[in-house]
């Protein structure tokens, strides 16, 4: 267990300095799903225990059911993740058309008022 919890926290790291190191925005966006896509694993690999059962119909008493409150929340949080992406590569296509690069500094040195 220890192992795949290494595993996921990595997958995290990657997505966190990927957004950090990044400097094309797309890049930047696709981190940022990684990022996500692990904190997702890590709900899931701390929800997963043996011995508890999904709450379907049927009473079998001495058994320990699992919240279905969780998944619920997983997956909200899967769609709204979607959602942020969509509206961030929505985003990129109107920057793409106003910038003949989508890398993040040259981006900030064209939009950036002199003083």
């Amino acid at each position: 267990m220890f192992i795949l919890e290494a595993c996921v926290f990595a997958v995290i790291f990657i997505g966190f300095f990927g957004i950090i190191f990044k400097q094309n925005v797309i890049m930047k966006i696709l981190a940022m799903d990684v990022m996500s896509t692990g904190a997702i694993a890590y709900y899931i690999v701390v929800a997963a225990r043996g011995g508890i059962f999904a709450p379907i119909q049927g009473e079998i008493v001495g058994r320990a059911y699992a919240d279905p409150v969780p998944q619920a929340v997983i997956l909200t949080g899967i769609v709204i993740g979607f959602s942020i992406q969509a509206l961030m590569l929505v985003g990129v296509m109107k920057l793409a058309r106003n910038n003949p690069t989508l890398e993040a500094k040259e981006i900030e040195r064209s939009n950036t008022p002199w003083m």
